[in-house]
């Protein structure tokens, strides 16, 4: 009997401890499941929604692979006709992301999807037909290289971009796109892809968060300076009140922000994949460091420069159709889209869709200085002070919301790119690479998962070696 007691006694701590465990745990699974269905929801969506790919390919290319393997595990549901896509882990932590013209995918959270769909009506931008037989970028013809190109230097390191020497570490590059003078010059697409396609740039996006801004600081209604940003950064002893739009826009803020990528429970999985209004969750970051002392990238500065930039409007239409009317339409960019989260603000931090083609604009404004046909869209020296590094930023490789250096490539350390070259970087490797000394922009659009064999120094760099320096 005593040992019948004794055994009863184990197995109901143990019983117990297990229970304990599965609560304790509980919360942990359940925010984990909601990034794995938000992510499955989102670029199911984005993908065949936004840009029109075949949802099998989809499902087989962008939601498995290195570091998405648990993704198997989530059904997904795509409803065309319906312009929705839901996902699930077997009916737990389910997510829906709703397709709107004109505003890309949503994920619903604390909102009824009427009235996101109500909210999203007459937004849709209509742009005019582009000219087949018109050069780049007015149109859409392809210019011949100049003589002074070498032309198969040129040819090569496209072959090489598109190339995949060891089918273990794929490369994936899904478009490329070259622009020499102004004009495009050389493009490529992988099968399944092409030059009309909208793919999503993550990162790249905060270039056009920039240009954004700089937008608004011409029309004078926001200023680098510019303190005391949001309401609940206002009270009495609130050292966030000493943030300004300078420090957000250099990664300096001194705002707590975890950007790990592999972590499902850090800041920038759940503000992107669960959070509904992804600002305020940024926003409630405790400060760590004093404004302007301390760099960090964090892609909650992004979404919280988007919500300052809402707040400059009186008329929440005129903040959503503001991408579309000021900086899409002007450059002939009619693929562009950034996605807004549920609360209505902007995700300027990682969603914006866009063709390669499209991508090159945005590139070609910056390299032309914020002019564009002969008018000046960008403020005076706008573009240069998004180009001076930040005091804190590693070996001054960041500005205002732009990439100044790439990183350290393995064989040959510093990458072999000229000095004056500067970047718009995404996650598994986007990159537009504008490189002033040569009068180049270079767009690269890929699907380079963990251990890829792409490196953006390495690949780039023949590219821009078959083109001549500009003459000083």
């Amino acid at each position: 009997m005593r040992i019948l007691s004794r055994r009863k006694a184990w197995l109901w701590l143990a019983a117990a401890i297990l229970i304990a465990g599965a609560v304790a745990a509980g919360p942990f699974a359940y925010r984990t499941a909601l990034v794995g269905s938000g992510y499955s929801a989102e670029i199911l969506c984005g993908g065949v929604l936004v840009s029109g790919r075949d949802e099998a390919a989809v499902r087989a290319e962008d939601l498995t692979g290195p570091g998405y393997e648990l993704l198997r595990f989530f059904r997904r549901k795509v409803e065309p006709d319906n312009r929705r896509v839901t996902a699930s882990f077997h009916g737990w932590a389910t997510q829906t992301a709703v397709f709107r013209d004109g505003l890309g995918c949503t994920l619903i959270d604390g909102r009824r999807e009427d009235d996101l769909r109500a909210e999203a009506a007459g937004l849709s931008y209509t742009p005019p037909p582009s000219n087949s037989e018109t050069l780049w970028p007015e149109g859409e013809r392809i210019d011949t290289p100049a003589q002074d190109v070498d032309l198969p230097a040129l040819n090569a390191g496209i072959e090489a971009a598109f190339a995949e020497p060891d089918p273990a570490y794929p490369r994936n590059t899904r478009a490329l796109v070259v622009v020499h003078r102004g004009r495009m010059i050389a493009e490529r697409y992988a099968p399944g892809f092409d030059a009309r396609m909208p793919l999503i740039g993550w990162s790249m996006t905060k270039a056009a968060l920039n240009a954004l801004v700089g937008l608004r600081v011409k029309d004078g209604k926001l200023a680098p300076a510019d303190k005391a940003l949001l309401p609940e950064w206002r009270g009495e002893g609130d050292k966030r009140r000493g943030i300004s739009l300078d420090d957000l826009l250099r990664m300096s803020s001194g705002l707590a922000f975890d950007e790990s990528y592999d972590d499902p429970l850090a800041d920038v999985t759940q503000m992107l994949f669960v959070a509904g209004d992804k600002a305020r969750f940024a926003a409630a970051k405790p400060l760590l460091h004093p404004p302007g002392t301390n760099w960090h990238y964090s892609s909650g500065t992004s979404v919280i420069i988007a919500r300052i930039l809402r707040a400059s409007f009186t008329a929440e239409r005129d903040y959503l159709r503001y991408p579309s009317e000021r900086l899409f339409a002007p450059l002939g960019m009619r693929s562009a889209v950034i996605e807004p989260d549920a609360a209505g603000t902007l995700v300027a931090s990682s969603l914006m869709y866009a063709s390669a083609r499209d991508f090159a604009r945005l590139g070609l404004l910056f390299l032309q200085d914020g002019m564009w046909q002969g008018e000046r869209l960008l403020p005076e020296g706008w573009v240069a002070y998004s180009l001076t590094p930040t005091k804190d930023a590693p070996d001054g490789s960041y500005g205002a919301h732009m990439w100044l250096k790439l990183p350290e490539s393995d064989g040959f350390g510093e990458p072999p790119m000229p000095e004056d070259a500067y970047y718009f970087l995404g996650h598994e490797e986007q990159i537009v690479a504008i490189v002033p000394s040569r009068d180049l922009v270079i767009v690269r659009l890929g699907l380079t998962q963990k251990g890829g064999d792409w490196d953006h120094a390495r690949d780039l760099a023949p590219i821009v070696a078959a083109f001549p320096a500009k003459e000083r």
